[in-house]
């Protein structure tokens, strides 16, 4: 799990919720990224973009949906993007935005208990 999300934001190797403590550092890498996730327009981009056709969206694809400005949901955007969960790539004069799949599921499998890891992957 380590190196998921960007340099600033790489996963803690241990949970939370594994039953030992874990680092200071690790803790507030793991708070800046569920800080990201922790806005509610931020959760719709999430899902906006996910439920795309080609699971990409632009900011024009986004802004007449979430009902904001384009300075705002580029703000938002770089928040995620910053945060690992989103991954940014320029054509021409726009910038596409996808899911980092990778950075969702460790962060998924940081807050999953050990033993429900443990049943859930053995169905």
């Amino acid at each position: 799990m380590q190196g998921v999300g960007t340099a600033r934001t790489a996963m803690p190797a241990v949970s939370p919720l594994a039953g030992e403590p874990i680092k200071r550092a690790d803790a507030e890498r793991l708070a800046g990224v569920l800080k990201a996730f922790a806005d509610p327009a931020r959760l719709r981009l999430l899902s906006l973009i996910q439920s795309a056709p080609e699971g990409e969206a632009s900011v024009s694809d986004l802004t007449a949906p979430l009902g904001l400005s384009q300075p705002t949901v580029s703000h938002h955007l770089r928040i995620l993007t910053e945060a690992g969960l989103l991954e940014r790539e320029k054509r021409g004069v726009w910038a596409y935005y996808r899911l980092v799949p990778s950075t969702i599921n460790a962060i998924a499998d940081l807050l999953t208990p050990p033993r429900k890891r443990t049943t859930k992957r053995s169905r």
